[in-house]
């Protein structure tokens, strides 16, 4: 009849929802009785009773109940009666002695949220209301497997809700994992320790799935119990058998690896670690080439790594304290494990040498703190050296054009390599030199006949060098004679031994990344430049067969140019004449697929920009090569632009413009080279560059694809402010009326900072121009400032509130440029309407940066035209609205004072409030005192504290006392 009476309860029509395969309709169902069964005082019974009592077959639907009564334990255990929390234990032990008397168990993932459940109960009720918990599930299971397999579940559920360090817990919740942990310890812990041994002693054999969820929780638990519950003979004894079980090995690594990271006594764990290594080593473990299972030997090698990492840890702690004796002993413990170490760090898988880097890597930390080192210690170091070489070396699978999941791992494996060499450097530097010159020296003598592998990592070896052993500014060729000689000896048969002509782009890369790294030998042997400039400039370089290899040249060889400039002259023009093909122009219709892609070719007119100018020519000389290196672009740019608007489809259009903006970008480029010693002026390349900007400025008025030939045109303007002084002024007129026309937020944002760069470098030279494109600016700033938008639209309030930043700080630029006549020749109403938004920017808007800036202005604008011979009627303005923005702004809800920003912007209102007393003196205190702060309702104490601290010469003094004075108006 039970039966009955639930199947009529529970809603079959929504349980059939639960089936993956169902359709939405019957799956909405199923969500909303999920709800109601949740949100019900006693619906959820159901569920609790069809549990108990095993009333369906569906795994589906099991799930479904599980979940209810979690959510019932989890967020609404408090309010149930307590039938109802009695109902929920009794439906659990129920359903847990079914699994006893089942054939099959269920599927994992029902056990899995039956453990869930199991352990959110106990958490809610062990202290108070179950403290038999596990008394009660112990004495129901016994040894039967399926019930094991839900308590061993139950465990590792509970370590995830009470111990797991990775999840944050609110401090509630740690107080009462804290209880739950020490009530355990007291009252149920060795029992749970003497099942855990029943459990693998009995199922070792039978079922080693179980002993390997055993092992897991004992490691997992080993954590916050007492160890010598674990750390005993009958248990470590039991756990080194199974360490011989193959389907058990691994499990058993791992929970011997947590009971040595176990916290404890520096001298107990050194013993405990010899303990386990001496029978470890005499059952055969240490045999590492003999074992051929590496998914182990991982698991092995993180062990030994655990073991090692411990007795160094152990060291330390005794070496702080002093104590000598025990100290030595630990040390010789850790160097007793150097062999082991050397056999895992060299094997050949790299998950297993990647788990024991950490030991090896404190290892060489501790030789490090040791005043001297034994013959044994050196010859340890070597080995560790010759270890790391051997592992940097690429295998042959590594595919170098596709590069995959496995290449990225192996990348990753040789930064840790890397370090190892870095720490390896610290303990003993001249070992480390010697043996990667042997190393080199030997590869490079028989490089023709030697594997790629073998070349890249002897030339790897040279450029790692270059960060291991320091030196400022890369000075590797000064100083400490023995390693520059030895370096500049490696150098000098790098570049003469022909090896650039290796065919195999990883050597290639390497030979050119090293030639850079350590491009100041070439100012100490410059005889070997024309040979590397060559291996640059022909198939070894920005004309490889790979596309890789091409675009990493380009960048290096501008970096080499760069730093070699100075030695360039001889080669300069031939240079220029051999990169010329590199140097066009791609447009998008010719079909052949170019050797440099865009960004490349930057670098590529950069280096060419850099021999120009550098050059030791005379100006005549440099402009006709400048103007041979831009005109070609300018010839094509003017082309390309009279397609542009006849192009009807959207994707041709935009590769257009894609080739018109590199073609813009490019002539930037080629003014990096300028320099306060190089002007474009001293030169001669003014007029190349008047001819550039004479060809770039029609794109802005061009219909189609605005924006990216917008950008492009104002990046070179930007360049061109920077390079060519007052001769680019003529241009900014015309730029500036086409860049106005039709914009969008973003446009404006970007054209702002470029009026603000002409503003800050010209100053008065620019204020009539100024004058007469300030409104236009503002006003097209106001349009789209005003145009609707989304309340939920994001980015375009984000974009706004980028534009009201960008113009409250084109205001501060004007102001801050002494060019007051811009703003007061703008005629009364236009001025009032400017100044009203500074105003509404400090007040109105919650964002502090831009507040900020509007306080900068607004103290500003007083200095300006506050004083008794300032504007008139400004003085007025100051009264009814200056000084009410220095209050309102602060008072306001959002403005937070524990935020570093905004404190910053109450310290501009400060200065601004210390402007106005410098400007009025007198008459500002006396509004203060007997009109403004009383509107406030502030006490007349308190006003007068204020308006003494006003007057105090210190601006600190206010700046402290204003920000108490806001914490307490708010309190």
């Amino acid at each position: 009849m039970a039966c009955q009476s639930v199947a009529a309860v529970m809603d079959e029509q929504a349980l059939l929802g639960l089936n993956p395969n169902a359709d939405a309709r019957y799956r909405q169902r199923a969500m909303a009785y999920f709800e109601q069964l949740k949100e019900s005082q006693d619906a959820w019974e159901v569920c609790a009773e069809a549990l108990a009592k095993g009333i369906y077959s569906d795994d589906h639907v099991k799930f479904f109940c599980f979940q209810v009564l979690e959510h019932q334990i989890k967020f609404r255990h408090a309010g149930l009666s307590g039938v109802q929390q009695q109902l929920i234990r009794e439906t659990l032990m129920k359903w847990l002695q079914c699994q006893l008397m089942n054939a099959q168990p269920e599927k994992p993932f029902i056990r899995n949220k039956a453990a869930q459940v199991f352990a959110l109960t106990f958490v809610m009720e062990y202290l108070t209301l179950w403290p038999k918990f596990f008394f009660d599930i112990l004495s129901l299971v016994g040894l039967n497997p399926h019930g094991v397999d839900v308590y061993l579940r139950t465990l590792m559920a509970i370590d995830a809700e009470v111990v797991d360090r990775d999840i944050l817990h609110a401090p509630e919740e740690t107080r009462r994992n804290t209880l739950i942990k020490d009530t355990m310890r007291e009252q149920c812990i060795p029992n749970l320790v003497e099942s855990w041994f029943q459990i693998l002693q009995t199922y070792q054999l039978s079922h080693p799935e179980l002993t390997c969820q055993c092992l897991e929780v004992v490691g997992a638990y080993v954590s916050w119990i007492d160890l010598n519950l674990i750390a005993n003979d009958r248990f470590v004894n039991l756990l080194l058998s199974q360490m011989s079980v193959e389907e058990l090995r691994e499990e058993a690594c791992d929970c011997l690896f947590e009971i040595i990271n176990k916290g404890m006594d520096p001298m107990d764990k050194t013993k405990l670690v010899e303990s386990l290594c001496q029978v470890l080593q005499s059952a055969g473990f240490f045999n590492v080439d003999q074992e051929e299972d590496v998914d182990f030997l991982a698991k092995f090698s993180r062990l030994v790594n655990g073991m090692g990492q411990s007795l160094v840890l152990s060291w330390t702690k005794l070496a702080k304290s002093g104590n000598v004796k025990e100290a030595a002993e630990t040390l010789q413990a850790m160097e007793a494990k150097v062999p082991l170490l050397l056999q895992l760090l060299v094997h050949e898988d790299d998950d297993i040498s990647a788990n024991i880097v950490g030991f090896c890597y404190e290892y060489l930390h501790v030789l490090k703190q040791l005043p001297q080192l034994t013959d044994q210690q050196k010859a340890n170091i070597e080995a560790i050296m010759l270890a790391v070489m051997k592992k940097l070396t690429y295998d042959d699978e590594y595919n170098f054009e596709n590069e995959g999941e496995d290449e990225a791992m192996f990348v990753e494996y040789r930064k840790q390599l890397k370090m190892l060499l870095d720490r390896l450097a610290q303990v003993s530097p001249e070992l480390l030199l010697e043996a990667v010159r042997r190393v080199f020296t030997n590869t490079m003598q028989s490089w023709q006949t030697a594997p790629f592998m073998e070349v890249e990592v002897a030339i790897r070896l040279l450029y790692m060098l270059g960060e291991a052993l320091p030196a400022s500014h890369g000075a590797h060729f000064s100083g400490d004679t023995a390693k520059t000689n030895a370096l500049q000896d490696m150098m000098r048969t790098l570049v003469s031994c022909s090896v650039s002509s290796y065919q195999h782009s990883s050597v290639s890369l390497e030979f050119f990344e090293t030639v850079v790294r350590y491009d100041k030998f070439f100012i100490v042997e410059p005889q070997h430049i024309p040979n590397v400039l060559m291996a640059f400039l022909d198939q070894r370089g920005l004309r490889h067969n790979s596309p890789k290899v091409r675009s990493r040249v380009a960048y290096l060889f501008s970096r080499f140019i760069k730093t070699l400039h100075k030695h360039m002259n001889a080669f300069t023009e031939d240079i220029l004449t051999r990169i010329q093909d590199l140097l066009e122009l791609t447009p998008p219709e010719n079909g052949f697929a170019a050797l440099l892609t865009s960004d490349d070719q930057l670098f590529m007119f950069e280096a060419a920009g850099v021999l120009i100018v550098n050059g030791e020519s005379p100006a005549e000389r440099k402009q006709a090569l400048m103007r041979s290196l831009l005109t070609p672009l300018m010839d094509a740019f003017r082309l390309l632009l009279a397609k542009l608007p006849l192009e009807t489809e959207e994707e041709r259009q935009a590769a257009l413009a894609d080739c018109l903006s590199h073609a813009v970008g490019f002539a930037s480029r080629t003014s990096k080279a300028f320099s306060n010693k190089q002007t474009v002026k001293q030169c001669g390349c003014t007029e190349v560059y008047r001819d550039c900007l004479q060809t770039f400025l029609p794109a802005l008025s061009c219909p189609v694809q605005r924006g990216v030939l917008r950008s492009s045109v104002r990046s070179f303007l930007h360049r061109m402010i920077i390079c060519m002084e007052e001769e680019v002024l003529p241009f900014i007129p015309a730029a500036s009326e086409h860049m106005l026309k039709d914009c969008e937020a973003k446009d404006l944002q970007e054209f702002i900072p470029l009026i603000s760069q002409i503003t800050a470098k010209f100053k008065r030279q620019v204020s009539p121009f100024l004058q007469q494109v300030f409104m236009p600016l503002v006003l097209a700033i106001f349009e789209v400032l005003a145009r609707p938008a989304e309340d939920n639209d994001q980015a375009a309030a984000l974009e706004k509130q980028m534009l009201r930043r960008s113009y409250f700080s084109f205001i501060q630029t004007v102001t801050g440029s002494g060019m007051n006549e811009v703003m007061a020749n703008q005629g009364a109403e236009n001025m009032e309407r400017v100044v009203f938004t500074i105003i509404q920017g400090a007040v109105d808007f919650p964002d502090p940066i831009a507040q900020k800036t509007c306080f900068i202005i607004l103290s500003k604008l007083v200095e300006l035209w506050g004083g008794k011979d300032g504007m008139v009627g400004f003085p007025d303005f100051i009264y009814k609205h200056i000084v009410p923005a220095c209050f309102l702004a602060p008072l306001k809800p959002t403005f937070d004072l524990s935020d570093a920003q905004t404190v910053l912007t109450l310290s501009e209102c400060a200065v601004t409030l210390k402007m106005i007393h410098l400007k009025r003196e007198l008459e500002f205190i006396q509004f203060l005192q007997q009109e403004y702060l009383p509107s406030l309702q502030v006490s007349p104490e308190i006003s007068q504290e204020l308006c003494q601290v006003v007057q105090q010469p210190d601006i600190k003094v206010l700046k402290n006392y204003i920000k108490a004075f806001f914490q307490r108006a708010k309190l």
